[in-house]
């Protein structure tokens, strides 16, 4: 199903030209619940990987932080669909409904939680991404490469988990992975992803403000200079019109590739390579919610009366993801070489 990000209320470079030579596309992914194969660009599905490579595992450190009793993804995977079970009974609700006793059981035993994990962990597949899909989504000096596979470690390293990345030409793969190995272990049942596909859908995307030079950011403080565009702009933001561009015709929130990077958090910081110190380029954003209050704009027509999600799911949490307490993990690369490290930012 096509995901349509609704057009935006006007457009910001008929008030403000100076902001139009710094237009980036971006592709919003619109990850929903599926059944994804390994030719697929999924969130959390099986990946394309060669049965002939070693599967990444993370060193660690492993630490228990004396309160989070780890789970297993497969128990993860076998709560939610419990809990699925208990909300599609008559007048059901997961946390009010009496679970049969088998799935009582089943949930005790999940709520003892797991050994926590000696030794290396096998990393966990988050999303796999072609760019048949993505024609944006180009690796530096790599022609060939089609295919980007993302993984993580289960566990915070210090408060998020740890990324690895993977490039490759998915046509040299010709022995599948067929069982790859899953963490003994997971420290949050937030760490595993639902299966979901993905619906892409480029947009436009302009800098935050606050990236922004010190005058663009004064003429978009500037009340009096956005009313040529009459009802067009809200109101409500005439003390701060500031807002209105940070929340409705800036950077698009919820999964993407590429675009600008998404502040909030903190103050925009620079991102540079630690290789080369060569300033950093936006990959992917993993996305704990499509949209929030704020950006309610950009939910893409329709979906939320079409796309309802479980009790007790934050709204717009397809993924089934939260990060950093509920913000966004963005992965940056070098445009050098795909071969110097990668920055993981959380906003």
């Amino acid at each position: 199903m096509s995901r349509t990000t609704p057009p935006r209320p006007l457009d910001v470079t008929a008030l403000f030209p100076q902001l139009a030579p710094l237009a980036r596309t971006a592709t919003r992914l619109h990850p929903r619940a599926g059944s994804p194969s390994p030719q697929d660009s999924s969130v959390g599905g099986p990946l394309l990987w060669p049965a002939d490579e070693p599967w990444p595992y993370c060193d660690g450190p492993h630490e228990w932080d004396g309160v989070n009793e780890p789970t297993s993804a497969e128990d993860v995977r076998v709560q939610r669909r419990i809990h699925a079970a208990a909300a599609n009974r008559p007048q059901g609700d997961p946390y009010t409904s009496p679970y049969t006793p088998e799935e009582r059981a089943v949930v005790e035993r999940i709520n003892a939680g797991r050994p926590w994990p000696e030794g290396p962990v096998a990393m966990l597949p988050v999303a796999q991404l072609y760019t048949r899909d993505i024609p944006s989504l180009r690796p530096p000096g790599h022609a060939d490469a089609d295919l980007l596979q993302v993984l993580w470690c289960p566990f915070d390293h210090p408060d998020h988990p740890r990324t690895a990345l993977f490039w490759r030409s998915a046509a040299a793969v010709t022995d599948v992975l067929g069982a790859p190995p899953e963490p003994p272990a997971v420290q949050f049942a937030d760490y595993v992803p639902e299966p979901c596909l993905f619906s892409p859908e480029e947009v436009t995307e302009y800098p935050n403000f606050l990236e922004l030079s010190k005058e663009s950011q004064a003429e978009l403080a500037d009340w009096s200079r956005w009313q040529p565009a009459g009802a067009a702009v809200d109101s409500a933001y005439a003390v701060a019109p500031q807002e209105f561009y940070k929340d409705s015709l800036s950077v698009s929130p919820g999964w993407k590739a590429g675009g600008w990077t998404r502040w909030g958090l903190t103050d925009p910081m620079p991102r540079v390579c630690s290789a080369c110190g060569t300033g950093m380029d936006p990959l992917l954003t993993m996305a704990t919610t499509e949209w929030n209050r704020g950006s309610n704009s950009w939910a893409p027509e329709g979906d939320q009366a079409r796309d309802p999600l479980p009790p007790g799911v934050p709204p717009a949490n397809y993924t089934r993801l939260i990060l950093a307490r509920g913000y966004d993990l963005q992965l940056h690369v070098c445009p050098v070489s795909l071969d110097h490290p990668h920055l993981e930012l959380v906003q």
